[in-house]
C-alpha cells in the first residue's frame, strides 16, 4: 500500500474512532471486569453476530479512550477465514490473536505482561448495520510466591516432614507468603480442613499466618499440615504441605508366661525358662528390657512383628527369686520417658533350704551335764515344709518327755544333757518338692571325770613283785589331775606324785607290796575344769601268785562224737581265774582249745579211731597252773562198733 494511502487509513479511521467514542458515551456501553493471570491467556469476548444478516466489514480493538486501534480484523471482500490481522507490536505483537471460531469470537492475548492491565475496547463495523462495540477493564492477577514455613525458632522447615513431636507438645507454625497481586489470603488446613485463615501484612510484602496447634496427640500423627495462599480463582492456590511425624508412646505391653508354669502359675527353682513380653504401638518400635527387682536381665532376644515388639527372655529362677517382681518395659527409643511397663510378681518353689543352730542364748563350747539346751532349726521353703524331723548320730530323735526330749515348733529341746547327748545332730525338712537334710552340728556335753570300767578291779601281787596299776577315766575336756590314795585297816594315806605318772585320761602308778600292811585298797580320782571325780576308781591289792591246776577230772556222758569234761577247781591264786581245756593229737599244737568260768567243758567233732590226749589247766593274771593230766579219748567208728556186734 503505498504512504499516502495508508496514512489516509489512519486518519480516517481516527476519525471514525472518536466519532465512536463518543457514541459508545451516549449509548453508555457496559464496562466488563476480565481477570488474567500473568504470564498465562486473557480473553475478550467481541461477538460479531449481533447484526442479522449483515456482514461484518472491520474489527478494532483500542485500549482505553486510544483512537488508534492495536488490533484490527479486516474482512472487507474475503471470508471471516481469509480476514487479515494485524496486532500493533508495541502492544501486543504476536502474543494477541482474533478467533472468530469456536463462537462468540474473541481477542485471545497470551503471555500477558502486567502492562496489559487496563480497559480495552473491541468495535465492530458492518456493511449495513450500526457499529457495535464491546468494552473491557482488564486486571492482572500475579499469584504470590509458594509459601515458607517456620518453627517456633524461626527456622524454615525445607522437608515435608513436620518434627517428629512428642505427645503433648504445642506446634507453632508461621506461614510467610512473599508477593502477589492482588494481596493474597493465607490459611491454614489440617488434614484439608480449614483451621485459621487470620492472616496479617507484615513488612513489605510478606504476608504471615501463624497457627498454634496446641497439646497434640496420638491421634494428630501423621496429620497434614497445609498452608495456602490464594489472590484468585483462576489458579490453583500456592501451598505447602508438611506431615506431622511423631514419637509415640508403646500403648500396651503384656508378658506372656511360659506354657512350663506349674500349678497357680509357680515356677520351679534352678530350672530354665523363656517368658516372652509383647509390646504394641510405639513408634518407632519400642525397646523392651527386662528387670528382676532392680537388677537388669541381658539374656534376651528382640523381634519386630509389624508394629509388635517381641522380647523372649531367658532365666534360671532361683529360691531367693521367689516374691520378687519380673518387669518388662517397653520405651520409644528416642525419649526415654515415653515408657509403659508392667510386672509378674513371680512364686518360685524349691525343696526347703534348712539349717541348724544351737540356740542363740547358748555358748556352744560351755555346755556340761545337768544344762538344758536348745537346737533351732531354720527351714525356708515353698511351699512352706509339712514335716520336720530331728536326727541324733543319723538316727530319728523322736518326742520323748521321760528322756527330757522336746519337739517345739522348729525347735529340739534337751533337758538335764549327759554325755550321751553328745554327738552329731541335724533336722530334716519336707515339702511337695523334696526333703532337706541340714548340716550336722557337733554337739559337745562337758563332763568331769568318771571311772571308765566300774567296780572294784582286784589286783594281785607277790610280796616283792612291782605292778603298775593303771587308772582310765573319761572326762572332756581331759583330767587336768590326778590323785592316789591307799587304805589299809589301819589308815589312809597319800601316794606320793612321784610315784604315778598322768597323760590326761589315764594315771600309772608303779606299786610294790613287802609287807603285809601293803595289801589294802588303792584309789584314783581325777578332776578338770568341769569338777572333780565323785566316785573314785579302787583296786583292791591281794597277795597273790598263779593259780593251782583243778583236781578230780573226770570224763563222762561220752557218745559216738562228743563227750562231757569236768574237774573241781584248785585254788585261784588270790586272783580271778578261768579254765582252759586242750586236745592234743599227734603234734604239740592243740587241736581244740575250749575256755570257760567254770572247770567244765564239751567236746565235740573229733575224729574217729585217733587217740586224743587232754591237759586241762586254770590261769589267772599271774599265769598259768600246772596241767592236769586226763585219760586218753578214743571215739570208735560207729560202722565198725556195729559189724563187731554181729
Amino acid at each position: 500500500m503505498a504512504p499516502h494511502v495508508a496514512l489516509f487509513l489512519i486518519l480516517c479511521l481516527v476519525h471514525c474512532d472518536t466519532k465512536t467514542v463518543m457514541q459508545d458515551k451516549l449509548a453508555g456501553v457496559r464496562t466488563v471486569d476480565v481477570q488474567a493471570v500473568e504470564g498465562m491467556v486473557a480473553q475478550f469476548p467481541c461477538d460479531l453476530g449481533t447484526a442479522a444478516n449483515d456482514k461484518v466489514y472491520m474489527v478494532f480493538w483500542f485500549r482505553d479512550d486510544a483512537g488508534i486501534p492495536l488490533y484490527s480484523f479486516d474482512v472487507r471482500g474475503k471470508h471471516l477465514s481469509e480476514a487479515r490481522h494485524w496486532s500493533a507490536p508495541e502492544v501486543f505483537g504476536p502474543r494477541a490473536h482474533f478467533a472468530t471460531s469456536p463462537p462468540p469470537a474473541a481477542l485471545l492475548v497470551r503471555d500477558v505482561k502486567r502492562r496489559d492491565e487496563g480497559v480495552y475496547r473491541c468495535r465492530v463495523d458492518f456493511r449495513n448495520t450500526q457499529t457495535t462495540s464491546f468494552r473491557y477493564n482488564l486486571t492482572v492477577v500475579v499469584p504470590p510466591e509458594k509459601p515458607v514455613v517456620v518453627d517456633r525458632w524461626g527456622r524454615v522447615i525445607n522437608t515435608t516432614t513436620l518434627g517428629p513431636h512428642e505427645e503433648g507438645d504445642d506446634v507453632l507454625l508461621t506461614c510467610r507468603v512473599l508477593g502477589g497481586r492482588p494481596e493474597p489470603s493465607v490459611r491454614w488446613l489440617v488434614n484439608g480442613v480449614l483451621v485459621d485463615e487470620e492472616y496479617e501484612h507484615n513488612t513489605g510484602d510478606v504476608i504471615e499466618n501463624r497457627l498454634l496447634w496446641p497439646a497434640i496427640r496420638r491421634a494428630d500423627y501423621a496429620a497434614v499440615f497445609t498452608c495456602q495462599a490464594t489472590n484468585s480463582h483462576l489458579v490453583p492456590p500456592k501451598e505447602l504441605s508438611l506431615v506431622l511425624d511423631m514419637f509415640l508412646r508403646p500403648l500396651t505391653v503384656e508378658i506372656k508366661k511360659p506354657a512350663e508354669v506349674g500349678e497357680g502359675g509357680a515356677l520351679t527353682a534352678e530350672r530354665r525358662y523363656e517368658v516372652a513380653c509383647e509390646s504394641a504401638g510405639s513408634r518407632p518400635p519400642a525397646l523392651v528390657s527386662w528387670y528382676k527387682g532392680k537388677r537388669q536381665l541381658k539374656r534376651i532376644t528382640e523381634e519386630l512383628r509389624d508394629n509388635l515388639t517381641v522380647s523372649v527372655m531367658s532365666f534360671v529362677p532361683t529360691l531367693d527369686d521367689d516374691g520378687k517382681p519380673l518387669t518388662c518395659r517397653a520405651e520409644n527409643p528416642n525419649v526415654t520417658t515415653l515408657s509403659i511397663d508392667t510386672s509378674w510378681t513371680i512364686n518360685v518353689v524349691y525343696p526347703p533350704v534348712v539349717r541348724l543352730r544351737l540356740g542363740s542364748s547358748l555358748a556352744a563350747g560351755d555346755i556340761k551335764e545337768g544344762d538344758d539346751v536348745y537346737f533351732e532349726c531354720h527351714v525356708r521353703a515353698n511351699p512352706p515344709a509339712r514335716k520336720l524331723s530331728w536326727l541324733h548320730d543319723d538316727r530319728p530323735l523322736a518326742h520323748n518327755a521321760t528322756a527330757r526330749v522336746f519337739h517345739s515348733n522348729q525347735s529340739l529341746v534337751l533337758q538335764k544333757v549327759t554325755r550321751h547327748s553328745s554327738g552329731r545332730y541335724a533336722c530334716s525338712a519336707l515339702n511337695a518338692e523334696g526333703e532337706t537334710v541340714s548340716n550336722e552340728l557337733l554337739f559337745r556335753v562337758k563332763y568331769s571325770p568318771s571311772c571308765r570300767t566300774g567296780g572294784v578291779s582286784v589286783v594281785g601281787a607277790a610280796r616283792g613283785e612291782s605292778v603298775v596299776i593303771v587308772c582310765e577315766v573319761d572326762a572332756d575336756p581331759p583330767a587336768a589331775v590326778f590323785k592316789w590314795k591307799f587304805n589299809n585297816s589301819g589308815e589312809t594315806l597319800d601316794v606320793a606324785a612321784d610315784r604315778y605318772t598322768s597323760n590326761g585320761s589315764a594315771s600309772s602308778l608303779k606299786y610294790t607290796p613287802v609287807a603285809d600292811l601293803d595289801y589294802g585298797t588303792l584309789s584314783c580320782s581325777a578332776s578338770n575344769e568341769v569338777g572333780a571325780q565323785l566316785t573314785p576308781c579302787v583296786f583292791q591289792m591281794v597277795a597273790a601268785g598263779k593259780p593251782h591246776a583243778p583236781r578230780n577230772c573226770t570224763l563222762w556222758n561220752q557218745t559216738s562224737d562228743s563227750v562231757e569234761v569236768s574237774c573241781v577247781a584248785g585254788f585261784d591264786g588270790g586272783l580271778p581265774q578261768r579254765f582252759l581245756l586242750e586236745v592234743y593229737s599227734d603234734s604239740a599244737v592243740p587241736r581244740v582249745n575250749l575256755t570257760s568260768d567254770e572247770p567244765s567243758w564239751t567236746v565235740r567233732g573229733l575224729e574217729w579211731e585217733v587217740r586224743h590226749r587232754l591237759v586241762a589247766a586254770a590261769f589267772n593274771s599271774k599265769g598259768r597252773s600246772p596241767p592236769a593230766r586226763l585219760d586218753d579219748l578214743l571215739f570208735r567208728d560207729p560202722e565198725k562198733r556195729t559189724g563187731q556186734c554181729l
